[in-house]
This record gives C-alpha cells, structure tokens and sequence, in this order.
C-alpha cells in the first residue's frame, strides 16, 4: 500500500475530531445512563477525578452557572459519590472530593463505552503509543 504524501487539511482533521468527540459523548452519555446518572453529573465525577476543586471552579469547567452546580453536587452527595469539605484555608470555600463510591462508578462508566473500547482495541500497542503522543500534542495535560 502506499504511503498518502498530502496531509490532511485543518478541516478534515477538525471534522474527524467533531466525529469522534460526537460519537465519545454519545457512547459516555449511553454509559452514564446505565449507571443512573446524567452525562453532567458522570462529567463531573471525571472533573473531580483529577483533583479536588472549588464549587466556583467546577461551574467554571463545567461552563455552567454555580446553581446548576450545586444542584448537581446534591444529587452525587446523595449517592455518596462525592464529598464537600471545607477549605483549611477560606472557609466560604468548599471544595469537592470524589468519593471511592465516585471513583468506582467514573471506572464502571469508561469500561462500558462499548464504542470507544471497541475502537481503542483495535490498535496496536504502537498506535496507541502514537495516539497517546499526538493527543498530548494537540491538547497537553
């Protein structure tokens, strides 16, 4: 087979980024559903996965008004997926921590992304590694 000498233009690699962020939302929504949660509130559970953060930084992630957050945060807190702590530092700020409970369901959510998992086992360890290295490129961590 031979080697394709154009590149892609911007555009197709915008409109195969647009595709495959359509089809991650839609597999990660149908995953979400199955754990009885809202894509919003399965979204936030990833946000919180990386670090605690403030309520006012979470809608800000989120892009969402601070009111639509705390109504998220109740109904995870209910479930006890997360958590509210005061911040040792200013205590108007609470900061939100992701339970274990949290931490299991985000886990249980990735693994039935029946798309997505799907795809990712079709490459090789070396496409993944490229992958991996040109996401990171494209969007650093």
């Amino acid at each position: 087979m031979q080697a394709n000498l154009t590149p892609p233009t911007k555009r197709q690699l915008l409109e195969l980024l647009a595709h495959s962020l359509s089809a991650h939302y839609a597999d990660f929504s149908a995953a979400a559903a199955s754990a009885g949660l809202t894509a919003m509130q399965a979204k936030t559970l990833t946000v919180l996965r990386g670090t605690p953060t403030s309520m006012r930084s979470l809608a800000d992630t989120l892009t969402c008004d601070a009111s639509n957050v705390t109504g998220i945060i109740d109904r995870l807190e209910k479930r006890d997926l997360v958590r509210r702590e005061v911040s040792p530092t200013d205590r108007r700020v609470k900061h939100l921590l992701l339970t274990e409970a949290g931490e299991k369901a985000i886990d249980i959510i990735r693994e039935r992304m029946e798309q997505v998992q799907a795809g990712l086992d079709r490459l090789s360890g070396e496409e993944r590694n490229e992958l991996f290295r040109l996401l990171t490129a494209v969007f650093p961590p």
